[in-house]
């Protein structure tokens, strides 16, 4: 929509420090629980709750058993950011 994708994603266990200096990020819990870890500290979101991480500012989601969220953010955004990992997942694949 407008340039702005909607991706469905299981998290579970922790991903990894980073951030998106272009743009701000939400996410929108649908089933489980996110905790999103800042490096001054948390935000812990449940089923039904969303969060607007502001861009530039690094973090950290997880979670303790599988979570599934809704991740909204600009179309070509990196889901780790610069930062390389094993999990910088390939951009815009559809399943």
């Amino acid at each position: 929509m407008n340039d702005y994708q909607f991706k469905l994603v299981k998290v579970q266990g922790e991903f990894v420090w980073h951030s998106h200096a272009e743009t701000d990020e939400t996410f929108i819990v649908l089933e489980g629980e996110l905790t999103i870890e800042f490096r001054d500290g948390q935000v812990n979101l449940k089923s039904g709750e969303m969060f607007v991480v502001p861009k530039g500012m690094e973090h950290k989601p997880m979670a303790e058993n599988e979570c599934k969220i809704m991740v909204i953010e600009p179309v070509g955004v990196v889901n780790t950011g610069k930062t390389d990992s094993q999990l910088t997942a390939e951009n815009d694949v559809w399943v």
